[in-house]
């Protein structure tokens, strides 16, 4: 199993404040539509909505197509969980906050099909898939700002 975490500053100086309603705005619109937050990712789309809080969509990730169940945390969490593709497995994006700053962390727990665990395989894959998701979590905040700063047409889909 591949396990990473890892915390970025929600506000940077010189960039729009992001409160703990505008990152969850910015998750919500992330988990309907990735295309614009993560740089990586080539096809999004809901395919099944479960409840209020929850829903299916398949995505595309280096030509590997994915059916992710997508739960929403208002305000705290989203959980993309794989259930179908060959990588398996729980992504969290959480919003956290340290003495009054917002922090954004992205989390996995990846089990790759094709390899055994501990393998060198697995072990590339993992270097590999850790940078390409520590660069999602900065262009999904990156995304969120030009948000903030009207720059950007995302919009959450119609209820």
């Amino acid at each position: 199993m591949i396990y990473v975490t890892h915390r970025l500053p929600v506000n940077e100086a010189g960039e729009p404040t992001l409160d703990r309603s505008a990152v969850w705005q910015g998750l919500v619109m992330k988990a309907n539509n990735a295309l614009p937050f993560v740089p990586i990712m080539t096809h999004c789309v809901v395919t099944a909505l479960i409840d209020d809080e929850t829903f299916d969509r398949e995505i595309e990730l280096f030509g590997d197509r994915y059916i992710e169940r997508i739960s929403l945390q208002p305000e705290r969490r989203v959980v993309f969980t794989r259930l179908s593709g060959p990588v398996l497995g729980t992504i969290s994006n959480d919003i956290e906050e340290d003495e009054g700053a917002l922090f954004l962390r992205f989390s996995f727990a990846l089990v790759l099909e094709s390899a055994q665990s501990g393998s060198p395989e697995e072990s590339a894959y993992a270097d590999e898939t850790t940078k390409h998701y520590i660069a999602a979590v900065g262009a999904t905040l990156n995304a969120m700002r030009r948000v903030a700063r009207g720059e950007s047409s995302v919009a959450l889909p119609a209820s």
